[in-house]
């Protein structure tokens, strides 16, 4: 009987979920604030293997919050200019979050230039360990009007420690604005 019980509770086990723990994502680049309306906006996330959301690690706050001034209408940023960072509007589907929602990953935008650091402990919105898949890190940064630059790469979360390759893709070349984001890195830790 105990035989029984014992392969019963394996078989089990074996069916859950492996989840992810003890592990951490670090995404790093170098920043240089931008003169200039529609610049300096950005956003850093993970998705999972169907392209989903599973976490915001930071947007800026212009990009959700937006900002009102004399007697307009509060609006989020993202309506009022529509390129501030679209991928990660999309995406995240940033119309249906709420703003206690958007203040859980929105910080203010850097307003010195420096070396910018964001940690992912493996962990979805909600705070829960993420299962053992396929995942991928997106940095989308709004360079100037139109211009948009992304960096991603994929990886598994059974990975073991080391640096994640990332490829870049940019929607308009922007000479005077290209290095408001540079030296993108990610590693597993």
């Amino acid at each position: 009987m105990k035989k029984i019980i014992n392969a019963v509770v394996a078989a089990m086990l074996a069916a859950m979920p492996v989840m992810v723990q003890g592990k951490t994502l670090e995404v790093s680049f170098d920043y240089q604030r931008q003169s200039g309306p529609g610049s300096n906006q950005y956003a850093v996330w993970i998705e999972n293997e169907k392209g989903e959301v599973v976490k915001t690690l930071f947007v800026t706050s212009f990009t959700t919050k937006g900002r009102a001034r004399g007697h307009e209408e509060p609006m989020r940023g993202y309506q009022k200019r529509p390129n501030c960072v679209p991928l990660w509007v999309k995406t995240v589907k940033a119309n249906n979050l709420t703003d206690e929602q958007i203040d859980a990953f929105t910080g203010a935008t850097p307003q010195a230039d420096g070396r910018q650091t964001y940690t992912w402990d493996f962990t979805d919105q909600k705070g829960k360990t993420v299962k053992k898949g396929s995942y991928k890190i997106v940095v989308e940064a709004t360079l100037y009007q139109g211009s948009i630059v992304t960096y991603s790469g994929s990886f598994q979360a059974k990975d073991k420690a080391g640096s994640i390759t990332l490829t870049s893709a940019i929607t308009e070349p922007d000479e005077a604005h290209k290095n408001m984001i540079t030296n993108v890195k990610a590693e597993i830790r």
